[in-house]
Parts: structure tokens; sequence; C-alpha cells
């Protein structure tokens, strides 16, 4: 028997991250949505764009990749998302996020209350809920989502406390990177030093059966109904970090949803993630051949 195909709501900011010498299509909720794509899941994008030029170029790359587009909005009074990116010497970015832009005014509709009712699951961050327009929409989603994953993903000053802990109480599933959940921790009134400590307080303090935190080059850690699993990652050559925790994340989604093996799951996801950081842009295509010989260490 075929097994039933997973679909899925990606929610949040579309945007170009603009690099010194080039433009990249970008945003975290996308590029969660182009690779769960990948994989064969059913995705749908619930966003807006402006009425312009970059606005027509998101939603025909979506098209393209045969991503549900109907619940992306075109906004005549706010221009598509743009993100100015610097890369260090290390090749790890910062960001210049340019407000407002479409995604901070997304509007609720009975259209995507449905789509959201009939997912498998429901992937949102703490970016788009910077305006208080977008948050409104978001929250009102979330009333009816299945199973919701949370991505944090803080850039000042586009954040507040409160905001992140609302979402976090209301997560089945929260990411963090190693900095965020320290960062998170210490706001929530932790006294811990050690990343086990810490992520076993947000476990508590939140109720939220299934964290997963990032570590960089040295991979990743999973927390499933209190157990450990873990992953040491991967020696790359850095080419830039832009994109590659949402296809960690997307890949570990599709794994745990998939295949239901949190250690196979975090394995494949690191080297999903460690693949996308030794190319350029958010989105590079892998298949699944390059990702199983890349664990195996061989070419």
């Amino acid at each position: 028997m075929a097994s039933k195909k997973l679909k899925a709501v990606c929610f949040g900011e579309i945007l170009f991250d603009v690099f010194p010498k080039l433009k990249k299509i970008g945003g975290a909720p996308l590029n969660v949505a182009s690779r769960l794509k990948s994989f064969g899941v059913d995705v749908a994008m619930i966003s807006a764009v402006g009425n312009d030029e970059n606005g027509k170029e998101l939603i025909e790359y979506f098209q393209k990749l045969e991503i549900n587009t109907r619940s992306i909005q075109v906004k005549k009074n706010y221009p598509t998302g743009v993100v100015n990116v610097q890369l260090n010497e290390k090749g790890n970015a910062s960001y210049d996020i340019a407000y407002p832009s479409a995604w901070d005014k997304i509007r609720l509709s009975i259209d995507d209350l449905e789509l959201v009712k009939n997912a498998d699951f429901f992937v949102y961050g703490s970016l788009a809920a910077r305006d208080e327009s977008t948050k409104k929409t978001v929250l009102q989603l979330l009333e009816v989502a299945n199973y919701k994953i949370f991505d944090i993903n803080l850039r000042n000053p586009h954040y507040t406390e409160d905001t992140l802990i609302e979402f976090m109480n209301t997560a089945d599933f929260i990411k963090f990177n190693d900095e965020e959940l320290y960062e998170v921790s210490r706001f929530l009134g932790s006294t811990y030093n050690s990343l086990q400590q810490n992520l076993e307080f947000i476990a508590q303090k939140t109720t939220t059966k299934t964290i997963c935190v990032t570590l960089g080059s040295h991979g990743a850690v999973l927390f499933v109904d209190e157990t450990y699993y873990h992953s040491c990652g991967y020696y790359v050559d850095v080419v830039d970090t832009v994109g590659s925790g949402d296809s960690f994340l997307a890949t570990l989604i599709n794994k745990l949803f998939t295949d239901k093996d949190p250690q196979k799951a975090i394995i494949y996801a690191c080297a999903v993630g460690a693949l996308v950081a030794q190319s350029e842009g958010a989105n590079p295509i892998i298949s699944e051949d390059v990702v199983l010989n890349f664990i195996a260490g061989t070419k």
C-alpha cells in the first residue's frame, strides 16, 4: 500500500536575500517549503508579496516548484521583502531586514484556516510576528493547526520575549540554534550553564515534547519524549550558511513523519544541512544518492 502523501503549510516571510554581488530568493519559511517539496511533500505557502517585479518572481518560483501559491497575498501598498546580507570571512551571515514589507501584513482568510486544518503540520517562525498584523493571523491559524513546528529565528530587533513565550507554549516542536537556546533560557529564568540542562529547562517550561538544537559544524541534538538523539555533524568547506538550518529543519521534519526513527532523522538532516552550507545560496538541489554517499564518506 502506498504511503499517504504528507501535507504541510509554511507560514511567514518570503523575500530576496541581497548579497554584495547577487540576489537570491530566500526567507526561512520559503527555504523550508522548497526543501519539503523536494522530498515529495504537498506544500502550501501562506505569505504576501508586493505588487512588483520581485513579487512576481517569487510567485513564479513557487509555481515552478509546484508549491501551492493560492495563499500568497499581493499587497499594493507594501513592497516585496528584501534582506541585505553580509558574510564574514567564515561565511556566517548578518542581516538587515527591510520593514515594513508585504509579509508583515498577512491577513487571515477562511481558505487559509481550512488549508492549515487539513495539513499534517504547520511551520511558523518568530520573524514574521514582528508586526501585529501578521502575528494576529498566525495566532489564529495556530488554533486550528494539527502539529505546530516553531522555528525560532532571533533577528534583533525583530522579536519580543512575550511573543517567543506565546509561540513556544503553543508549539509541539521547537527548533533552536545553540545561541538561541541559551538566550531564551536566560530570559525565562534559567540558572543553568549546560546545553542539556537548558534544553530540559525549556521542555519543562513550555511542555514541548520535541526540541531540536543545532550546533553548527558540530551537528545537532534532538530531544523527543525525554530521550536524546545526536549527530556530531560533518566537516565541509563552508561557502555560506544561508538556508542551511532551514534545509536541516525541513529534512528532519520529513524524516520524523515518514521514517519515524529519530536517530536516523537527525543524522540525515545534519548531512543535508552541511551540504547546503558548502553550496552557494539557500536552496541547492541535493539528491538522496548525494546525501547517502556524503554520510558514508564516499564520493
